[in-house]
């Protein structure tokens, strides 16, 4: 034991780095002195973090890991730090491992009792949600949506009964289709707020429901990082299970409607969303 312990304080650290995300004054003292002293810097993209450290005087060599080579860089990473030598793991902007790569990395490191030190910062997540207005003692942070297909519609039936605060990313390409997927799924009257631009110049705050939002980004292109916060359904939405709207579609009324017709009878009747009902249906077929 004495001797594994003596071994280990000899390794290097890993340290979780955070760095701005749009405005670089808001790089803390801490992630500056990290960053100036550790061996290397593992950096998502180096060309686009090498405007953060020259900002900054910060002349550590970088070294590139991302999403589709972290997996490989695992056991040079591991060997550089049992040589002795610190790495500062930074993403392109914001907190390291928050969708983003570091994943795989920090947990084969704790495997190695390797010591992960987190040096805290700006996260667009915790941004957005200290400032959108919307109830902030329970939230979730489901990352991106689910671009197509049945994991999409799963994700937005979850969305549908959320009893906290939701909070998803999004690119501005993909907003609008987001935003007309979320009409048909959750209450109209359900708040929502687009954070975008965060700690820039052009830095703003939408409010609305999914319908006013979808109508405002028709004519308001929308531009830079979003992110999209979804307010708690009310209690009789979170109330509604799916055995209640499947009992629902059981009485002998609706036995006869085609799937289509079947599904707007039972949204209606219930003041839920039809594209929630119809996956009932369909995944029941």
């Amino acid at each position: 034991m004495d001797s594994q312990t003596s071994h280990q304080s000899s390794y290097g650290q890993l340290f979780i780095v955070a760095t701005p995300i749009g405005n670089l004054a808001d790089m803390t003292y801490r992630a500056v002195e990290t960053l100036k002293s550790a061996h290397v810097i593992a950096a998502e993209d180096t060309r686009n973090s090498r405007k953060l450290l020259q900002h900054y005087a910060i002349t550590t060599p970088m070294i590139t890991v991302h999403e589709h080579n972290e997996s490989a860089m695992i056991q040079t990473l591991l060997a550089r730090l049992k040589s002795g030598e610190d790495i500062a793991l930074i993403s392109d902007a914001g907190t390291p491992l928050i969708s983003d790569p570091g994943y795989r990395l920090v947990r084969s490191l704790h495997a190695e009792h390797i010591n992960i030190v987190p040096i805290p910062g700006c996260s667009s997540v915790v941004v957005a949600l200290c400032a959108a207005g919307l109830p902030t003692d329970h939230f979730r942070f489901s990352g991106f949506l689910p671009r197509s297909g049945k994991t999409r519609q799963t994700a937005l039936n979850r969305l549908s009964g959320a009893d906290e605060t939701v909070i998803i990313l999004e690119s501005p390409r993909r907003l609008l289709g987001t935003l007309h997927d979320l009409t048909a799924s959750l209450q109209p009257d359900r708040e929502l707020v687009v954070a975008r631009e965060l700690t820039k110049l052009h830095e703003e705050f939408v409010r609305g429901t999914a319908a006013e939002l979808a109508t405002h980004f028709e004519h308001h292109t929308p531009r830079g990082e979003i992110v999209l916060l979804i307010g708690p359904a009310s209690d009789e939405a979170i109330e509604l299970t799916d055995n209640h709207i499947i009992d629902c579609l059981a009485e002998p009324a609706m036995q006869s409607l085609p799937p289509s017709a079947r599904a707007k009878a039972v949204a209606q009747t219930l003041g839920i969303s039809k594209s929630r009902v119809y996956a009932l249906i369909t995944n029941r077929l």
